[in-house]
C-alpha cells in the first residue's frame, strides 16, 4: 500500500525551550534567512556548513540533490520534528521537549530547500510488486554490499539506519526504490541502477519495509534543565582523570572511576528526547543550547564530563561553554553514548 509521511504534530501548544542563543524570526527579513540561522545554530555542526554531510557522525548531505529531489517539505520537516530516536539525530521540535517550534520548522525547511536546483522526483505512483520477497531480498541486500555502510538489519553501520520507525514511517516505497536505483550522487551511496534488476530492488525494499514498526508519538511536555542534584559519589574522591588534548577521556576511564565511587557529574549534552531515550546511569539532561540556563549553578569545583552521540559535536559545544565560564575539572567523552551503550555500561531510559 503506498505510503505518505506522517503530518506534523501541532506544536504551537507546546511553547518552545528558547535560550538567549536561539535565533528569533522577528530579528531576520525572510523566512530563509531565519532558517539559515537556526540551521548554523542546532544542524552544520553534523551536516556541515552548507549541508555537504558527514562532518560527524557520517550525518547525511541535506543538499545532495539527489536526496532533495526525493524529499518533500514534509518529509524534512517531521524529520526534524521527530528525529531519529536511537540514533545521534536528535528530536529538534518543542513536541519533543526540543528548542523549534513550528515556524522554526518551516523556516529551516524553507532554508534546506533553497539549495535544491533540479526537478523534483514524483515516486508516488509506484507500487510494491505483490511477488516481492523479503526473504529473498535479505541475499540481495548482502550481496550488493548495502550491510557493509547500513549494518546486517539496518542499523549498526556507518550510515544511516534504515530500520528507524520513523525514517520508514515516513518514506513511500518508491522513495526506497528511487534511492536504491539513482543513489546519492557525490556521496558513499551509488547508484545499483546497472547491478540491481528492478525486481532485486523491489525484493529489498519488501526487506526494508519488513522493517518497520510503529513509532513512538507520545510527546514529551516542555523541559527545563535541573542541575541541583547532578553530583554523582558527591562523598568520593576526585577522578584521577588524564585528558587526551586536554579536552578528551575515553568511556573506559569514566567507568572505571565511576565504579571506583569517583565524584563527578555527568553531563547529556543532546536534546532532551535522547536522554529520555536512553541515558548514561546517573547522568543529567542539560542540553547544549539550554546549558547557559544552568551554568551558574554548576560547581566548579566538581569535574563535569559532557557526552552526546554524534559522538562528541555537541558535547564539545558544552564543554567549551564551560570553558569559557571558566571550569576547568570537564572534559568531553571521547567516544559517546553509543560506544558506551556497546560496552555494556549501566544506562537508564526515562526522565
Amino acid at each position: 500500500m503506498p505510503r505518505s509521511p506522517l503530518p506534523l504534530v501541532v506544536l504551537a501548544l507546546l511553547p518552545a525551550c528558547k535560550t538567549s542563543q536561539h535565533p528569533d524570526a522577528d530579528d531576520y527579513d525572510t523566512p530563509e534567512q531565519h532558517g539559515a540561522a537556526l540551521y548554523d545554530t542546532y544542524c552544520d555542526f553534523c551536516h556541515g556548513a552548507q549541508g555537504e554531510g558527514y562532518v560527524s557522525d557520517n550525518a547525511n548531505a541535506l543538499a545532495n540533490q539527489d536526496f532533495l529531489r526525493l524529499a518533500s517539505d514534509e518529509f524534512l520537516a517531521s524529520s526534524i520534528v521527530h528525529g531519529r530516536p536511537g540514533t545521534p539525530m536528535s528530536a529538534w521540535g518543542t513536541s519533543m521537549a526540543g528548542p523549534l517550534s513550528d515556524e522554526d520548522v518551516e523556516h529551516l525547511v524553507a532554508y534546506i530547500r533553497s539549495w535544491q536546483t533540479v526537478e523534483p522526483l514524483d515516486v508516488d505512483d509506484y507500487a510494491l510488486p505483490a511477488d516481492a520477497s523479503a526473504m529473498r531480498g535479505a541475499s540481495y541486500y548482502a550481496a550488493a554490499g548495502c550491510d557493509e555502510c547500513h549494518g546486517e538489519l539496518g542499523k549498526g553501520g556507518p550510515y544511516i539506519t534504515l530500520e528507524n520507525p520513523w525514517f520508514l514511517t515516513e518514506v513511500s516505497d518508491g522513495y526506497l526504490r528511487a534511492s536504491i536505483v539513482e543513489g546519492r550522487r557525490d556521496t558513499p551511496m551509488p547508484s545499483f541502477a546497472a547491478t540491481l534488476s528492478e525486481a532485486q530492488i523491489a525484493d529489498i525494499v519488501a526487506l526494508l519495509r519488513s522493517w518497520e514498526r510503529e513509532p513512538n508519538t507520545d510527546p514529551l511536555p516542555p523541559f527545563e534543565p535541573d542541575v541541583g542534584d547532578a553530583c554523582l559519589n558527591p562523598g568520593g574522591p576526585d577522578p584521577a582523570f588524564e585528558l587526551v588534548d586536554d579536552r578528551f577521556i575515553g568511556v573506559d576511564a569514566v567507568h572505571t572511576a565511576l565504579e571506583a565511587g569517583a565524584k563527578m557529574i555527568i553531563m547529556d549534552a543532546r536534546g532532551h528526547a535522547d536522554f529520555v531515550e536512553g541515558h548514561i546511569e546517573g547522568a543529567v539532561s542539560v542540553p547544549f543550547y539550554q546549558l547557559e540556563s544552568v551554568i551558574d549553578e554548576l560547581p566548579k569545583d566538581v569535574w563535569i564530563v559532557a557526552y552526546c552521540g554524534c559522538p562528541h559535536a555537541i558535547s564539545g559545544q558544552a564543554f567549551d561553554a564551560l570553558r569559557a565560564a571558566g571550569f576547568t575539572k570537564t572534559a568531553v567523552l571521547d567516544e559517546g553514548y553509543y560506544v558506551w551503550v556497546e560496552r555494556g555500561y549501566p544506562v537508564a531510559t526515562g526522565e
